[in-house]
Formats: C-alpha cells, structure tokens, sequence
C-alpha cells in the first residue's frame, strides 16, 4: 500500500456546501440543555425552520469533532459552555420544495448536555432562548421530532450519572 503525507497532499479549498440544494446531506449537531429540570429551546432566526422554537444545534464543520462542534454551537448560540452527555437521537430533517427537489436534508445527532458556564442569552443565529420546564413545551410549538428528542433526554437524565468535578 501506498499513503500520502499530509505534505503530498495537495491542499483542498473547504468551502462550505450550501445549505440550500445540497449535494449531499450536512451533518448537524444538536443539544437538550438540562438545568435545574429545565430545556434550552431557541428560536431559529434563519431557514430552515426560521421563526420557530427548537433545540440550539447547527452544522458541523470540517474537520471538527461532534463534541467540539457542539460545544462551539451551544456558545455561538445560547452563550452557554456545556458538557456534552450521552447521545439522545440520531434522525434525518429533509425538506422537499414545491417540485419534491430536496431543499434542505441534514443528518442530525442530539445529544443530552449540561450547562457548566457562561450565561443563557441568543447568539447571532437565533432570535430569542429561554429556559422551559418541559411540561411548557406546548405554547412554543415545537416539531414533533424536537417534542420527542426532549421526551426523550428527560428520560435519560433522570438516571444519567454526571463527572461529579464539573458542574
């Protein structure tokens, strides 16, 4: 076998793919931000989903880790510095156009999290973010899916077991 060096390897121009009429699916990186038996939700500033509650999550970029993308995105978007728990859901989100072209399609991983610093307040992403008791999900309208990835982390927090030096 024959492998190249990373000198050898001619440099490649990592723009992003579009959003938009992708090529292929994007990665997405979400979280439920737990804190005091509350969820962070967000509203979505941008499409897809624009002007409608949600979990904070965005794209991962090239060559991030999940763990880090996360991280990254949880404080762009809420100013929150999280520690990152177990996986809640992996799913796709594909949106079609009016002639059933695929508009947007991510492949998304949710993940249980926890605040550990910084304080909750909207990124340039989102519109607004709040802390909701998660029996008050219902007036922000939320996506069946987000209903249930929260159902869901609720389930898993009741017994997930935390580093106990981070809080």
């Amino acid at each position: 076998m024959n492998f190249q060096t990373e000198e050898e390897v001619a440099p490649v121009n990592a723009t992003r793919p579009s959003r938009q009429y992708p090529g292929q699916p994007i990665v997405g990186v979400g979280a439920v931000i737990m804190h005091d038996g509350k969820v962070v939700l967000v509203k979505r500033r941008f499409e897809p989903l624009a002007g409608q509650w949600s979990l904070p999550g965005g794209r991962l970029e090239l060559g991030e880790t999940l763990e880090a993308g996360l991280t990254r995105e949880m404080l762009e978007e809420t100013g929150l510095e999280i520690e990152v728990g177990p996986i809640v859901d992996v799913f796709d989100r594909i949106l079609l156009d009016p002639e059933r072209k695929v508009r947007y399609h991510y492949v998304l991983i949710d993940y249980l999290c926890r605040p550990t610093g910084g304080a909750l307040n909207h990124g340039s992403d989102v519109a607004a973010a709040e802390l909701v008791r998660p029996e008050a999900l219902e007036r922000y309208r939320l996506t069946p899916k987000a209903t249930s990835v929260i159902e869901k982390a609720v389930a898993i927090a009741r017994t997930y077991q935390w580093d106990k030096g981070v809080h």
